[in-house]
């Protein structure tokens, strides 16, 4: 009836968000031994019955009918589908007939329409996990499923399309209520915070849902540790009700327009660990969030909380603080220089402040520190250098930093201790020289190196194109969707620019599929490397604007996924290799302003081609040039030098972008973002650096708390 999955990397979330790899466990299924054996399956020891199925993450992929075999097993009791494929396969409403069945998990199976009414039969669920972004109820089965089902004690229905009200009657045993992205709408019940066994509320992401929080002592207050209600309509101040709530151990009350002073009260809870208060209009001193001693997470971001940072004990508390978000408030002073006591920390982020005085070395040497952004304050001094072997991303731009925030360097020997690297950006720097011991960086996994706008030179990097082994791989050919800088299916949700096409494109996120070499406008000179016809993985190759001779390599045609191709401003001679004609992805040609001859191929999309790609090519011939490719008439017309006017086009690049580097890369065997930012703008700040997808980086960082959680 199924067939199982080839991908030999699915990874899948279990019903507690758990990671775990999916393996398939019906390939060891033996007809000839008693089912009650088999992996996955649990059966009664007194009848013998199957009362147990768990075929969570088994790579299953097929439709799922309503005459499976599955429907025979009457007396199950727990039934586990999720992580699996059943794309295009309707929720059947005969899994309504499992009257026994207490647990009943179809999450992330790509069941798709609508949910049956039938699901409301179940009368012994104490367990419903659904979460899809497919699947929808209809008019009123959302009301109908939580009044039958009274014995219900943990609903999961992550991202499924409600579009409801939340009805005033359901199940009293209660204990997880999560019903985030649903488009719920309408006012809160009240009793929901009244309920005796809640111990865990996610509402988050339902912007029309209005929440009213208790004035008074709630009955839920004893048992309640995670109350998540990110983007609700929540207007108003934070209530002295919630000093009652003594068990809470995370708090995520973000973006829901609460304004005012913390109350007095909220400091009682002793036991947070998890603190998010972001994107509200809350005031007062930082310094008070000092009383959660047992916090790893504090995200203040966009608020109006002032006070100076050097203030800060961060000898004394916080020692196991991992995240730590201030940015966008008022806060200001220098950076604490004797500092201990901090080795957890993973995220800082307290950009858009008014910090000053110089950046502390020790805060570059943290030894879990992946993600730091001090960008948009007022710092200044010399830029310490960087020795946390987990640095993930550091973003300094918009400071008074040694140098104006540029780099004037060869290319940087430290970069060959990051051999898992995947993405590598340099561009509008003023690095120069040529690429020396090249084959000593061993970047096996680049997905992206940009080294354009520079003072590179010397002859392209021949070994180091040899050790890009993963763009030799054309990864259309795996059928899945992966992205650069994932750590457990996470990534950071901060995006930047690629120039691909001919165009300077933002990209939020990476796939692993963009693979990207853009070497232009440096003074790379010598030959065209032939390797590079290996890498076929490749996208976008771009090695314009540089002083290369020789000829165009017929390898290039192995380049079967090649969408942009651009080696205009050269010194390029001989004919356009006619394999280039079987290039069936190429959108982008730019051949321009070098010394090319002979004809134009013709057919496929060489066919699509204007005359922009070719000219300053003084003897090429054919479609779409005006000169016939059977005559050999013609004077030879003038090209554009390399070099004319390059100085000063790069000058007036380096005012909109002055610099920036982004390293991206594995660690310890997870994938960890490696990138550095130094920015100092003449002209006006571009809008793509502020930017950011909110509700994404939410989603991001929950995603990574409860995967961090759960481990």
């Amino acid at each position: 009836m199924f067939t199982i999955s080839p991908n030999p990397s699915a990874y899948c979330f279990d019903i507690t968000d758990h990671l775990i790899q999916s393996y398939p466990k019906t390939l060891s299924w033996n007809k000839s031994t008693d089912c009650c054996s088999w992996d996955g399956v649990y059966c009664d020891e007194t009848t013998g019955k199957v009362i147990e199925l768990n075929l969570t993450c088994s790579k299953l992929q097929g439709k799922f009918h309503s005459n499976s075999s599955l429907f025979q097993l009457s007396n199950l009791k727990r039934l586990d589908l999720s992580g699996n494929n059943f794309s295009g396969s309707l929720i059947s409403p005969k899994f309504g007939e499992f009257s026994s069945l207490t647990h009943l998990d179809l999450s992330y199976s790509s069941f798709t329409g609508l949910i049956p009414a039938e699901i409301s039969h179940l009368s012994k669920l104490q367990v419903l996990s659904i979460q899809s972004s497919l699947l929808r109820f209809g008019p009123h089965n959302f009301e109908l499923l939580l009044k039958n089902l009274t014995q219900l004690r943990e609903l999961n229905l992550y991202s499924v399309n409600i579009s409801s009200t939340i009805p005033l009657n359901f199940s009293s045993y209660l204990t997880a209520l999560w019903l985030p992205f649903t488009q719920l709408y309408g006012v809160l019940p009240g009793r929901v915070f009244h309920l005796s066994n809640l111990e865990s509320l996610y509402l988050s992401d339902n912007p029309q849902l209005t929440v009213k929080f208790p004035t008074t002592k709630w009955n839920s207050s004893a048992s309640l540790m995670e109350l998540v209600l990110y983007s609700v309509n929540a207007t108003g101040r934070i209530p002295e009700s919630f000093g009652h709530l003594t068990s809470l151990r995370t708090l995520s009350i973000a973006s829901c327009n609460l304004s005012g002073s913390i109350p007095k009260p909220l400091w009682n809870l002793t036991n947070i660990d998890y603190l998010d208060l972001a994107y509200n209009h809350l005031e007062g001193p930082i310094s008070d969030f000092f009383r959660f001693g047992k916090l790893r997470w504090l995200l203040l971001r966009n608020n109006n909380f002032n006070d100076k940072l050097e203030f800060l004990s961060f000898n004394r508390i916080w020692t196991q603080l991992e995240f730590l978000d201030f940015s966008s408030n008022s806060i200001t002073g220098p950076i604490p220089f004797n500092v201990s006591g901090m080795q957890n920390l993973q995220w800082v982020r307290l950009s858009s402040n008014h910090l000053n005085g110089t950046i502390p070395s020790w805060i570059f040497s943290l030894p879990s520190l992946s993600f730091l952004d001090l960008s948009d304050n007022h710092f200044s001094g010399n830029i310490q250098e960087f020795k946390s072997k987990t640095l993930g991303r550091v973003s300094l731009k918009q400071n008074q930093l040694q140098g104006n925030n540029e780099l004037n360097d060869t290319f940087p020997k430290w970069l060959r201790a990051l051999p898992n690297l995947m993405i590598l950006r340099l561009r509008s720097n003023k690095f120069f020289g040529p690429i020396k011991d090249s084959s000593s960086y061993k970047f096996a996994q680049i997905r992206i190196i940009d080294l354009s706008s520079n003072g590179f030179s010397g002859d392209l990097p021949l070994s180091l194109f040899e050790n890009f082994e993963a763009m030799k791989i054309n990864g259309e050919k795996s059928g899945t969707r992966e992205y650069v800088a994932d750590m457990n299916n996470v990534y950071y949700a901060n995006s930047f620019i690629v120039t691909t096409k001919g165009l300077d494109l933002e990209i939020p996120r990476v796939l692993t599929t963009n693979i990207i070499i853009d070497l232009s406008r440096n003074r790379f000179e010598g030959n065209i490397p032939s390797i590079i016809g290996d890498l076929i993985g490749l996208r976008t190759l771009n090695l314009s604007h540089n002083r290369l001779e020789g000829h165009i390599p017929a390898s290039l045609h192995q380049l079967s996924v090649l969408e942009s191709l651009d080696l205009s401003s050269n010194k390029i001679s001989g004919e356009i290799p006619q394999q280039l004609a079987s290039l069936k992805s190429l959108e982008v040609l730019n051949l321009s302003h070098n010394h090319l001859v002979g004809c134009v191929p013709k057919g496929k999309q060489f066919d699509t081609f204007e005359n922009s790609s070719y000219q300053g090519n003084d003897r090429l011939r054919g479609f779409p040039l005006s000169k016939d490719c059977g005559s050999d008439e013609g004077v030879p017309q003038a090209t554009t030098p390399y070099g004319l006017g390059q100085e000063e086009e790069e000058e007036g690049d380096s005012t909109m972008i002055s610099w920036q580097a982004i390293l991206l890369g594995y660690g310890y065997g997870l994938v960890i973002g490696l990138s550095i930012i130094y920015t100092m703008l003449s002209t006006q700040y571009p809008a793509w650096f502020s930017r950011m997808d909110v509700e994404l980086e939410h989603k991001i960082l929950t995603r990574m708390r409860r995967h961090k959680k759960r481990h």
